[in-house]
């Protein structure tokens, strides 16, 4: 387990150049369990993600207990729009569950309830020493967040909104835009298969970059293996 880190805004604010690493499963998955979740959170932190990104309060909980550094915790409810903490309930729950960054979906599709602006202002209200992570789809997402108060801006819903078109790794046009205009720490996230694509995102003036797929989900590291034969 990696020592005591500060996990309060400042502190997580103050760390900056490292990696995130999203340790999730989905529904129905072999891995999906928040024993499996733990573990996988203590072996990244051994080599040396600095924090490590969570879906739901049970594995949030169980991810915290495992390891000291940041929990970035989220929930997703439902399938299509947004579900990546969808509403201040969501919120809240993450923060309760003991994560010291809540992710919210920061764009400008109908939520379940409220507005990114009220579940941002409710976490910070609430949960002092709490940060809030906006996930962003497009650079008029990642303004609108930085304006209501987000503590950090992800790059996490690039090509998955329609605002933008998928790229097949990160999406450099819109973290060169976001770079260029936007002052709070910044986290590139999204489609980071390769330790190249590590090093391209750590070119620009970010925070942290966030992977998830390329290190922790095996069965879709397997099918691009499998898909090569």
């Amino acid at each position: 387990m990696a020592d005591q880190v500060d996990i309060t805004i400042d502190g997580i604010i103050a760390a900056s150049k490292g990696l995130i690493v999203s340790c999730q499963a989905y529904p129905g998955e072999p891995l999906r369990t928040p024993e499996v979740t733990a573990r996988m959170c203590q072996a990244v932190v051994e080599g040396g993600a600095v924090a490590v990104r969570v879906q739901g309060v049970v594995d949030i909980a169980a991810a915290r207990q495992a390891v000291t550094v940041p929990v970035l915790g989220l929930i997703k409810y439902g399938h299509d729009g947004v579900y990546i903490t969808p509403s201040e309930a969501h919120a809240r729950a993450c923060a309760m569950a003991g994560a010291s960054i809540v992710a919210i979906d920061a764009t400008g599709r109908e939520r379940l309830s409220g507005s990114f602006a009220s579940a941002c202002k409710a976490i910070h209200d609430e949960f002092p020493g709490v940060a809030v992570m906006a996930d962003c789809g497009s650079l008029e997402d990642a303004l609108r967040a930085e304006d209501a108060g987000a503590d950090l801006i992800g790059t996490t819903l690039a090509g998955y909104t329609g605002d933008r078109p998928k790229t097949a790794g990160p999406d450099f046009e819109l973290i060169d835009q976001v770079c260029e205009r936007i002052t709070k720490p910044i986290v590139v996230e999204g489609r980071i298969h390769t330790v190249e694509h590590v090093r391209q995102v750590f070119e620009r003036p970010i925070h942290a970059a966030c992977v998830g797929t390329a290190i922790t989900h095996p069965t879709t590291i397997t099918r691009w293996f499998a898909d090569a034969i």
